[in-house]
C-alpha cells in the first residue's frame, strides 16, 4: 500500500502529465502564524516533495488557479511560489504548456519502510560512527555551562563583577578608531596588535616574563592555545607526562595527537618531580603538562625547589614544558610565586593563559607565550582552522589594559574573592566538619574537597540538583582505577549569602543520608 494512500479524498487529486496522483491539499500545509511568507512556505514544501520523490522529474503541476483553489490561497501567491521554485531550480516553465518539475533531477525511488523489505535499512550514514569516522571515547566529556541558581562550580568567576560598562565603551570606540578599511578587514592571525602589545607589558610587569609582542599569540581561550601547541610539538608515539590527576581538556588534546600519556603522583607540594626524573631515565619524554601555580583539580602550588628541578630536567632531557596558568591573577597571601616561564632561559616553556577566569567565560580571549619561531608556526596552523580572532573584542580588551580598567577590575575581584574564600572556609569548617577534608587554598577560585568515603558523590550531586544547587560529582577527576571521592567547590562566583545557602543544602542532604 502506498504511504500516501488514505490521506485525501478523490476530489483532492489532480490529473497531471504523469500517471502519479498527488494529494496537494493534504501534503501542502500553510501556517499563517509563521513569519515565513506563505509563498515561500508553498515553494519550500514543493521542493520537499520533489526531493522525496513524491513529485517526479518532468511531472506537470496544476495551473496556478487550480492549485490556488485547492489550497484556498490567492492565485498570485501560487504564481509567486512557482516563480520561487523556478529561481531555486526545482521547477521549469514550458511556454503554452504550464509549470513542470525540472527534468534534470534524477528520479527518487521511495524506500520501503521495514528492515525486512529494505536490505539497506541498517546501512550507516555519514552521521553515524563507522561510516566515515570513529567516535572517540576520550572526547566524550560533558560540556560545562553556567546556569542560573545556586552553584558550587568548578571555580568560575562572578560575571556580575565584570567591567561590562567599560568594555562596552571600549567596544564602541572601535567603530570610531583608525581607518575603517583596515580594522574591518582581515587582521593579523596572531591577534590584534594593541592587545598583544598591552598583554606583553602586563605579563612582564606582573609575572616577571621577558616578552615582546612577537612572543604572543592571541587565541580563543587557553584551550585553543593548548590544542595548537600539542598539534605542532607532538607526534604519534611521543611521551607526555602529566600529574595523576589533571585537567581533562589537556589529556584530550594530547591523546588526539596520538601521543602516549604517562603520569606521576601529585602530593601537597604539587607534581612529584623526583618521580618524573626516574621516568625520564627510562623514557624519552617529549612534553610535561603542568599547572604549577594551582594544580588542577587539587589547587596545590608546586613548591619552589620542585620548580627549579623541573626546569633543570627539561634542559637536561630536552622536553618541552606546557605551563597552563589558568588563575594566576588570584592569589591571597603575599606576592604569588612567579611562573616557570619567568625563570626559563633556554626556551623550554610554552606559557598558556586566559582571561576566561579573570573576567568572564564568554570572553574567549586566551594567549600563548613562546619563542617567536614557535609563535609563527602556531599562527600558521591556527590560520587553517580560524583565520583570525575577534579583532573588535581584542581591541576592546587591549584598551581596557591600556586605560588601567582591567587592572582595577583584577584588584576589585581579588579583594572580593579573598573575602569569599575566607567566608566559605569558615562555613565548611563549622557546618561540615566531619563530611569533608580540605586545605584552605592560598589562591584560585575553588576548594578541593575530599568527601567521607561513605558518601556516594554521584547520588549527592543528583540530589543537590533537585534542590536547585549545582555540585559536580567529581568523577572526571578520578585517575584510572582510583576513587578520590572528591570534587572542586567553587566559591568565587557566589555571594556570601549564596555560599551560605549552598553549604546548608549540602549539610541537610548529608545529614539525611542523601549521598549514601
Amino acid at each position: 500500500m502506498s504511504f500516501f494512500a488514505g490521506l485525501a479524498k478523490p476530489s483532492d487529486f489532480q490529473k497531471t502529465a504523469s500517471p502519479v496522483m498527488v494529494p496537494f491539499k493534504s501534503l501542502i500545509q500553510v501556517d499563517r502564524s509563521l513569519s515565513t511568507p506563505v509563498f515561500v512556505q508553498v515553494s519550500d514544501q514543493l521542493g520537499q516533495l520533489i526531493r522525496r520523490g513524491t513529485l517526479v522529474p518532468g511531472q506537470r503541476l496544476p495551473g496556478s488557479r487550480q492549485l490556488a483553489t485547492l489550497l484556498e490561497l490567492n492565485r498570485q501567491t501560487i504564481v509567486a511560489a512557482y516563480d520561487e521554485g523556478m529561481a531555486q531550480g526545482w521547477l521549469e516553465s514550458r511556454s503554452g504548456s504550464g509549470t513542470y518539475v525540472a527534468a534534470h533531477f534524477p528520479e527518487v525511488r521511495p524506500q520501503q519502510l521495514t528492515p525486512e523489505e529494505n536490505p539497506h535499512w541498517n546501512r550507516p550514514t555519514i552521521s553515524q560512527p563507522g561510516y566515515a569516522f570513529e567516535s572517540t571515547v576520550f572526547l566524550q566529556r560533558p560540556v560545562l555551562t553556567q546556569s542560573a541558581g545556586l552553584r558550587l562550580d568548578d571555580g568560575l568567576p562572578d560575571i556580575r563583577l565584570a567591567p561590562m560598562d567599560e568594555l562596552s565603551r571600549a567596544y564602541r570606540s572601535y567603530f570610531r578608531w583608525g581607518n575603517p578599511q583596515a580594522h574591518f578587514g582581515y587582521g593579523d592571525t596572531k591577534g590584534h596588535p594593541l592587545l598583544r602589545e598591552q598583554l606583553s607589558l602586563h605579563l612582564n610587569e606582573t609575572r616577571g616574563l621577558q616578552t615582546a609582542p612577537d612572543n604572543i599569540l592571541i587565541t580563543r581561550g587557553s584551550i585553543m592555545g593548548l590544542h595548537l601547541t600539542c598539534q605542532v610539538l607532538l607526534r604519534p608515539g611521543d611521551i607526555v607526562v602529566t600529574g595523576e590527576t589533571t585537567w581533562a581538556g589537556a589529556t584530550m588534546n594530547i591523546q588526539k595527537t596520538g601521543a602516549l600519556l604517562k603520569t606521576v603522583p601529585v602530593d601537597q607540594y604539587g607534581m612529584d618531580v623526583d618521580a618524573l626524573a626516574v621516568l625520564c631515565q627510562k623514557n624519552r619524554v617529549r612534553m610535561v603538562f603542568v599547572n604549577p601555580h594551582h594544580h588542577y583539580p587539587t589547587t596545590v602550588t608546586l613548591r619552589a625547589d620542585r620548580r627549579l628541578r623541573l626546569l633543570q630536567l627539561a634542559e637536561h632531557h630536552g622536553f618541552a614544558i606546557l605551563e597552563d596558568d589558568y588563575d594566576y591573577d588570584f592569589h591571597y597571601l603575599s606576592r604569588p610565586i612567579l611562573p616557570l616561564a619567568s625563570a626559563d632561559r633556554q626556551g623550554m616553556v610554552v606559557y598558556v593563559g586566559s582571561l576566561t577566569k579573570s573576567v568572564a567565560p564568554a570572553f574567549r580571549v586566551g594567549y600563548v607565550v613562546a619563542p617567536s619561531g614557535l609563535i609563527d608556526e602556531l599562527a600558521r596552523l591556527r590560520r587553517i582552522i580560524d583565520r583570525q580572532g575577534d579583532p573588535m573584542l581584542e581591541f576592546a580588551i587591549g584598551q581596557l589594559f591600556k586605560t588601567g580598567e582591567l587592572k582595577r577590575h583584577f584588584r576589585k575581584a581579588l579583594r572580593t574573592y579573598h573575602a569569599r574564600r575566607d567566608y566559605f572556609f569558615n562555613l565548611l569548617t563549622s557546618e561540615l566538619p566531619n563530611a569533608i577534608q580540605f586545605t584552605k587554598p592560598d589562591g584560585g577560585m575553588a576548594v578541593w574537597a575530599a568527601f567521607n568515603p561513605v558518601v556516594d558523590m554521584e547520588k549527592l550531586a543528583r540530589q543537590a540538583s533537585f534542590t536547585g544547587l549545582y555540585v559536580a560529582s567529581g568523577q572526571a577527576h578520578n585517575p584510572p582505577g582510583q576513587q578520590l571521592n572528591g570534587t572542586r567547590l567553587g566559591f568565587a562566583s557566589s555571594t556570601e549569602d549564596e555560599l551560605e545557602q549552598s553549604v546548608l543544602i549540602l549539610k541537610k542532604l548529608l545529614s539525611e543520608g542523601s549521598g549514601r
